[in-house]
């Protein structure tokens, strides 16, 4: 067992899955596009080391991470033998396509309890802590998505139940099923969410709060756009140019977009002038709602993790601060 820091816990905010009693670090790490694809195992294993030294408890991965699909699982569960599993949230998911067939995606109770006793093999683990259905399925009544949620809880393969991508209408849909019949609560939900994508605002927030569901959010950086990778312009190829929606439409037009750059660097003046990065700015930024539980980041580097993890010094912001913030970014 590696001798990890005794000072993990000293700075790292622990915050509720809204009412429900599990807590999770501010900012968590997860295994999108990096681990199992862009880098290799022992560059996974220092990010994963690191993270826990600073608090970084939760690790958050889907059976469709990595090349191939579950290879983000394998190099993760070939690591997680040398940490404190009891100290750990070990959370995946299952919805997008990972096998050929009727039942290699969806919301089918055959795909979702199939997917996770692969995820637990690739893992090593006897269970995991969260379980997410990863997106909604038009083709799966409701009901069969969530009880199949419910049974994987009751069998002990996971100790919590969670939901990703669904909007806010949904999730109220599937809470009053699991509460009328008694099921295993859904405490938390897994949205896209950052300075230039904030639908979430309007249409889950208001009833994550209502009912006391956490969230979790996901590219609280913009794929890399809200760093300071960009700000000399977008390259040609990179994930920004075509990774970047908002409502179906891009926000990175073309290379070299002059509004989104003078917004970027807009925000990266009021950043500055905060004493943060931009990252570090717009991570803040996200943790300042109080609907969100955590921040789910991705990193390749350990220079990375350092850097986001030092946002959570500098969490507030003065009135005139986010009126700067919303002007340049309201037309997003």
């Amino acid at each position: 067992m590696n001798d990890f820091s005794p000072r993990r816990y000293d700075t790292m905010p622990f915050r509720k899955c809204g009412k429900w009693g599990l807590k999770l670090p501010a900012i968590s790490l997860g295994a999108w596009e990096t681990f199992g694809a862009h880098r290799d195992r022992d560059s996974a294993k220092k990010c994963l080391f690191r993270a826990f030294d600073l608090g970084i408890t939760h690790f958050d991965l889907a059976n469709n991470y990595g090349i191939p699909a579950g290879n983000a699982e394998r190099i993760v569960g070939g690591i997680l033998g040398e940490m404190t599993r009891d100290e750990l949230i070990i959370s995946t998911k299952a919805g997008h396509r990972v096998w050929p067939g009727p039942y290699g995606d969806g919301g089918s109770r055959k795909y979702l309890v199939s997917s996770l006793d692969q995820s637990l093999r690739r893992l090593g683990l006897d269970y995991v802590d969260i379980f997410y259905h990863h997106c909604p399925d038009p083709e799966t009544p409701l009901e069969e998505s969530i009880g199949a949620l419910n049974d994987i809880v009751k069998s002990g393969k996971a100790l919590y139940a969670g939901i990703s991508k669904y909007p806010g209408k949904l999730l109220r849909e599937a809470h009053e099923l699991v509460s009328s019949r008694s099921w295993a609560p859904l405490i938390i939900h897994q949205p896209r969410y950052h300075l230039l994508d904030r639908e979430v605002e309007r249409d889950l927030f208001p009833v994550a709060s209502e009912l006391g569901t956490g969230v979790i959010v996901f590219s609280p950086l913009g794929t890399g756009l809200l760093t300071d990778k960009y700000l000399g312009g977008i390259p040609v190829g990179s994930r920004a140019t075509f990774d970047q929606t908002v409502g179906g439409r891009k926000l990175i037009g073309q290379v070299g977009d002059q509004a989104i750059l003078e917004c970027l660097r807009g925000l990266n003046a009021i950043a500055t002038k905060r004493g943060q990065t931009l990252a570090q700015m717009a991570l803040a930024w996200v943790l300042r709602r109080p609907e969100v539980t955590s921040a789910l980041i991705g990193a390749s580097r350990v220079e990375q993790i350092e850097e986001n993890v030092a946002a959570l010094d500098r969490l507030d912001f003065s009135a005139e601060e986010l009126a700067e913030i919303e002007q340049l970014v309201a037309r997003f």
